[in-house]
């Protein structure tokens, strides 16, 4: 186990691990569902699937919200790759941008995560679908994400032309 925790990044840690050991925690408390985990192993993955979640909500979801209300205002994605490489600590702000992102989203998750039980109180029948719903949602989010991940490599081998 000590191993497994050594291996995790910084950003790991502060941008998955964090984020869905918070998650579980403050959801327990504010809903009827449980995320926590007796089994400290199962729950390493268990939190740090949550937060990849989160973090995938964040950038497909929050971030462009936020961009479109003009809340966020973006560099174009060469110039950040130009400036990086002369700025080794844009990269670290990046990261920690990216940990503000997620921490706005696992709260906005929360909410939404609040509303869709009150949802459920007047829609019984939802609760017989959780588990496709939520397989559902979770492929789009894990689709889009691929999706987007693709966008930046093949934007990354461009800028290298």
């Amino acid at each position: 186990m000590k191993d497994l925790i050594e291996k995790l990044s910084s950003y790991n840690l502060f941008n998955y691990l964090f984020p869905g050991v918070i998650f579980a925690v403050i959801s327990e408390k504010m809903t009827s569902y449980s995320f926590l985990q007796d089994d400290i192993i199962v729950g390493v993955f268990v939190y740090y699937f949550i937060g990849l979640v989160v973090s995938r909500f964040g950038s497909l979801f929050l971030e462009p919200v936020l961009k479109k209300i003009e809340f966020l205002k973006f560099a174009d994605y060469s110039d950040f790759i130009s400036a990086s490489r002369e700025d080794q600590k844009i990269e670290l702000l990046s990261e920690v941008n990216n940990m503000y992102r997620t921490i706005s989203s696992l709260f906005a998750l929360l909410i939404i995560l609040k509303i869709y039980e009150w949802i459920e109180n007047f829609y019984p029948i939802l609760k017989d679908y959780d588990t496709v719903l939520l397989t559902l949602l979770l492929l789009t989010v894990f689709l889009l994400s691929y999706r987007k991940q693709t966008s930046y490599v093949t934007k990354r081998v461009n800028a290298k032309r």
